[in-house]
C-alpha cells in the first residue's frame, strides 16, 4: 500500500445543466440535468476513441397531489459521447410549487453499444438557496437556528433512495411491472448529493454488495433501443412533517454517469474524483489489537457549491477490529482545515469525537485553542455542512465558499485512532496536528488548491 500518495485525477468535465427544487411561493423548479460521456480506451500502444457509446433511457414520473401529475414521453432517452468529443444532450425534469407530501420517482436504464463497461454515477449540490424568506419561515428558522443561515433546509429536509431495480413482463396482461432491489444510496438529498459526489460504482448485476474491483460489468448491447436487464431506480418525496423553514429555499444538482469499457481494467478508477490522499495504518509494536495492512484514503471533489471528503476505510477481509467501528475502544477520526493557508488551523469536522457515532464541530478561539478542549465544547455542523458515514466509509460536503476564505490555497489533514496504544493513521503522514499553539498549528497539514 502506498503512503501519502496524492494521485490528481484530471476530473472529466461534463458541462452542467441545472434547475431547481422550489417549495411554497418560490416557485422555482426540481432539475435534474444529466450529461453522460463515454470514455476513451486504449488499443495495442495507440491511444484512440473506444467505440463505447452510451445511452441512458429515463422514465419519470411525480406525484403532487391535485396539483400536477407529470411523466416523461415513453422513450426518453439521453445520449452520451466519447470523452474528447461532443458533449451529452441534456435532460431537465422541472418540478414548481413542490410542498410537504411531494413526491416522484424514476428510473434510468442503459444501452451501452458495442463493449461491456463498468458504470460510475456521480453528482453534487449546485445550489442550495435561502431565497427570500416569508414571517413563517423567518419564524420557523428563529426557532430551530436563533437565526436565518445563508444556505436553505430543502436539501436536509427531502429524502432521497436511489436502488438497482429491473422490469419483469406479466406474459398474460403484457403490462411491465418495476421490481425494486438493492438499495445502492438512501438518506437526504444533501447526504445523497454527498455520496455521489464521492463517486459511486454500480454493479451490472444489481447486487448491492458487490465488490469495487472487477464488478459485474453492463453487458454491450447491438443497438441503442435495447438496455441492459439492471436499471437504476430513484424516488424522492418532502416528508409531511417538514415545517415552514423550508418556505422560498431551492435546490439544484446535477447527476452525471461515465461509462469505462471493460477490457483490460478492473473498474477501480473513479471518474468522479480530483485528488486522492492514502496512508497505511500505524500499528506500535505489542499492541493488543492491531489492524494488518489496514489503509486510510480521502477522495476530494470540487464541486460548484460544495467540496467533499470521501473517506474510505480499507481493511482486510475477516479483520476483528475496524477503525470504521464506533464500538472499538476510543475509534474516532478528525479532518481539519486551515483555510487562510496561514499556519494555524480553522476548524476540524470529527466523527465519533463523544462516542456517539455522529459528527461533530469545532473552530478554534483565542489562545489559540481548540473550542473543543474550552468550555464551549463540540457543537454541531454549521449550515451548509454535510457529513454522513456508511459501514467503512464517510463523506464530508464543507462549502466551497468557506475553503476560499483566504484564496485558493488551503490545507487540511486526516487522523483515525482508536485512542491509547492503538492503530492509527493520518494523512499526512507525521500530521495533521502539531503539539505547537494548543495542537493548532497546521505546519504538518495537506497542501490543496480549490479546483
Amino acid at each position: 500500500m502506498t503512503d501519502d500518495n496524492p494521485i490528481k485525477l484530471s476530473r472529466r468535465k461534463v458541462l452542467g445543466g441545472v434547475g431547481a427544487i422550489g417549495l411554497a411561493s418560490a416557485g422555482a423548479g426540481l432539475g435534474t440535468t444529466a450529461y453522460f460521456n463515454d470514455t476513451e480506451s486504449f488499443a495495442g500502444n495507440s491511444l484512440e476513441a473506444g467505440e463505447l457509446d452510451l445511452f441512458v433511457h429515463v422514465d419519470y414520473t411525480e406525484d403532487q397531489g391535485d396539483y400536477a401529475q407529470w411523466s416523461t414521453p415513453p422513450g426518453t432517452f439521453i445520449d452520451g459521447d466519447v470523452v474528447g468529443g461532443g458533449d451529452g444532450e441534456p435532460l431537465s425534469i422541472e418540478v414548481t410549487d413542490l410542498k410537504p407530501g411531494d413526491s416522484g420517482e424514476g428510473e434510468f436504464c442503459f444501452s451501452i453499444v458495442d463493449n461491456p463497461a463498468y458504470l460510475w454515477i456521480c453528482g453534487g449540490l449546485t445550489e442550495n438557496a435561502q431565497n427570500e424568506t416569508t414571517e413563517p419561515e423567518e419564524d420557523a428558522l428563529e426557532e430551530l437556528y436563533g437565526s436565518t443561515p445563508a444556505d436553505g433546509q430543502l436539501a436536509d429536509a427531502m429524502t432521497v433512495t436511489l436502488s438497482y431495480c429491473t422490469t419483469e413482463l406479466d406474459e398474460e396482461t403484457e403490462e411491465e411491472t418495476t421490481v425494486i432491489g438493492d438499495e445502492v444510496v438512501s438518506g437526504s438529498l444533501a447526504e445523497v448529493m454527498a455520496m455521489l459526489a464521492a463517486g459511486v460504482p454500480l454493479a451490472g448485476d444489481g447486487d448491492g454488495e458487490a465488490p469495487l474491483a472487477d464488478r459485474p460489468v453492463f453487458e454491450g448491447v447491438d443497438d441503442q433501443t435495447d438496455t441492459a436487464e439492471t436499471c437504476l431506480c430513484f424516488e424522492w418525496s418532502v416528508p409531511t412533517d417538514v415545517g415552514n423553514e423550508i418556505q422560498t429555499d431551492s435546490v439544484a444538482f446535477d447527476l452525471e454517469f461515465y461509462a469505462e469499457q471493460a477490457r483490460h481494467n478492473d473498474g477501480t478508477t473513479n471518474p468522479c474524483i480530483d485528488a486522492s490522499y492514502s496512508a497505511d495504518y500505524v500499528n506500535p509494536d505489542g499492541i493488543a489489537q492491531p489492524i494488518p495492512e489496514g489503509a486510510a484514503r480521502v477522495d476530494v471533489t470540487y464541486g460548484d457549491e460544495n467540496v467533499v471528503y470521501g473517506v474510505t476505510f480499507d481493511e482486510p477481509d475477516g479483520s476483528q477490529h475496524s477503525l470504521a467501528d464506533p464500538n472499538f475502544a476510543n475509534a474516532n477520526f478528525s479532518l481539519p482545515f486551515d483555510v487562510e493557508d496561514d499556519g494555524a488551523y480553522d476548524f476540524q469536522v470529527a466523527w465519533n469525537a463523544e462516542g456517539n457515532d455522529a459528527f461533530r464541530y469545532s473552530g478554534v478561539e483565542s489562545g489559540p485553542n481548540w473550542e473543543k478542549d474550552t468550555s464551549a465544547g463540540w457543537s454541531a455542523l454549521p449550515s451548509g455542512f454535510t457529513a454522513v458515514k456508511s459501514g467503512s466509509q464517510a463523506f464530508i460536503s464543507v462549502p466551497r465558499s468557506q475553503l476560499e476564505t483566504g484564496g485558493a490555497a488551503y490545507g487540511f489533514g486526516f487522523n483515525a485512532s482508536a485512542g491509547g496504544e492503538q492503530p492509527s493513521v493520518s494523512i499526512p503522514s507525521g500530521g495533521p496536528y502539531s503539539s505547537n499553539a494548543n495542537w493548532t498549528s497546521s505546519e504538518n497539514s495537506q497542501e490543496e488548491t480549490v479546483q
